[in-house]
């Protein structure tokens, strides 16, 4: 059966965005390089801290979603996430199953999370499977937000039937 990813969540690229072009904007004039090197450790330091908060923020946002569906089962042993593959866009992307173990035809929403690999999170989006027969599973795509580097791991945070 055919599925689709419905709802992603992003987690803070304009905010990085924004902060570093702040930076940018203020390096122009007659700063010695070592204050255009601090003010650029602490821009750095300063985007990270908002992605982090970011990552937090839409992690939460996701819970927040999964909490408001209606007659939901709690259902993450039946979801599996496979090998996360990075595209030539630098986006992480990742094949999750969902097998459906009720006797009627459900849809599913998952929280996929992406990590580094020390094991911070890194990104967060949720996932639709509508329409699973009964005793079936179906194949949706989770893909990150934005670019992400490095060794990433994905897992299910959250999944629930409905």
């Amino acid at each position: 059966m055919a599925a689709r990813h419905r709802t992603r969540w992003a987690t803070g690229g304009a905010a990085t965005v924004l902060a570093l072009s702040a930076v940018l904007a203020g390096c122009g004039g007659d700063d010695s390089p070592a204050d255009v090197a601090s003010k650029a450790e602490s821009a750095v330091g300063s985007i990270a801290s908002e992605a982090a908060e970011a990552v937090e923020s839409a992690s939460a946002e996701a819970g927040r979603r999964l909490d408001d569906i209606q007659d939901g089962a709690d259902v993450k042993g039946d979801v599996t996430t496979g090998k996360p593959v990075t595209g030539s866009d630098g986006r992480v992307r990742t094949d999750v199953t969902v097998r459906n173990t009720d006797d009627s035809s459900r849809s599913f929403a998952v929280q996929v999370d992406f990590r580094d690999a020390g094991g911070q999170l890194t990104d967060t989006v949720i996932v639709t499977v509508d329409h699973v027969q009964a005793g079936q599973s179906a194949t949706a795509t989770a893909r990150s937000t934005h670019d992400l580097s490095g060794e990433v791991r994905t897992e299910v945070a959250r999944a629930v039937r409905y």
